[in-house]
């Protein structure tokens, strides 16, 4: 990362805030779509594979439509019972077909709505892989961007995944997760372990709020990895997801930080 991205990320004080959702099935509810969608400014919606189902991906499009929330693709491993969250071994073939499979069936029902699918993120233990595997995080990006070639890629900021979108020379953006816990090499706190989530919503806005002004990751030891923060990840799969995210909303406003869609970068 040259010292120009640098002073770049430092002086941004425009971030995205985006929740994964459309994770319902049936008559089963997940979250609370409805209220998030007052809240952040991109929505990833789940592709049927991990979470969801075609009726569910309709009316979550059209309400992100009807809120002006950008509408992203949140393709995971075939795994409803496990939520996308154990781990598979796939050929890069097949990762690559599944991803085309789930980012075809977004655009269509998006294109429907009368709305578009503007980002991709990898949802649950594919991206956890991913952010580690080079090899893993290609086999994705590169079927995403053979459906769509302008489509903007969300990665995990500072891993494998921004290596691999840089080197593609994609429109990308780099996230970071307001109620997760980070190892030192950029990495997620694996969820199996104490306080790799965080619950605590007075902790959650101003933690972020941190992050984005030092434009850098704060790891659990106190360690800062510097990195692009153009978009933070709010899951609204918790109880207390949406106090959650009306702390970091409202903790970036008082902080001086627009919210508003990434535009994503190239390179």
């Amino acid at each position: 990362m040259s010292n120009t991205d640098l002073v770049n990320m430092n002086k941004a004080k425009t971030v995205d805030l985006n929740a994964d959702m459309g994770e319902s099935f049936g008559p089963w509810t997940m979250g609370d779509d409805t209220a998030l969608l007052d809240i952040v400014t991109s929505a990833n919606i789940a592709c049927g594979f991990h979470a969801g189902d075609a009726d569910v991906m309709a009316a979550t499009m059209a309400l992100a439509r009807d809120n002006g929330v950008g509408i992203g693709a949140h393709p995971g491993f075939p795994d409803l019972q496990g939520f996308g969250r154990r781990k598979m071994q796939m050929t890069p073939d097949s990762l690559g077909n599944m991803v085309r499979y789930q980012l075809g069936a977004a655009r269509g029902m998006a294109a429907a709505q009368g709305a578009q699918v503007r980002h991709l993120k990898l949802h649950g233990a594919l991206s956890n892989m991913a952010c580690v595997d080079h090899a893993m995080a290609r086999a994705c990006y590169e079927a995403a961007l053979e459906v769509d070639p302008d489509i903007i890629i969300m990665v995990l900021a500072a891993t494998a995944m921004e290596d691999v979108v840089r080197d593609l020379g994609c429109n990308w953006c780099g996230e970071i997760f307001a109620d997760r816990a980070y190892n030192d090499d950029g990495t997620l706190v694996d969820r199996s372990l104490p306080g790799a989530v965080i619950h605590d919503a007075e902790l959650a806005g101003p933690r972020i709020l941190q992050m984005v002004q030092e434009g850098a990751i704060i790891t659990e030891s106190g360690k800062r990895i510097a990195t692009s923060i153009d978009t933070i990840c709010l899951h609204g799969d918790t109880a207390e997801a949406v106090e959650l995210a009306k702390s970091v909303r409202n903790s970036l406003q008082a902080g001086g930080v627009e919210l508003a869609q990434f535009k994503g970068r190239s390179g």
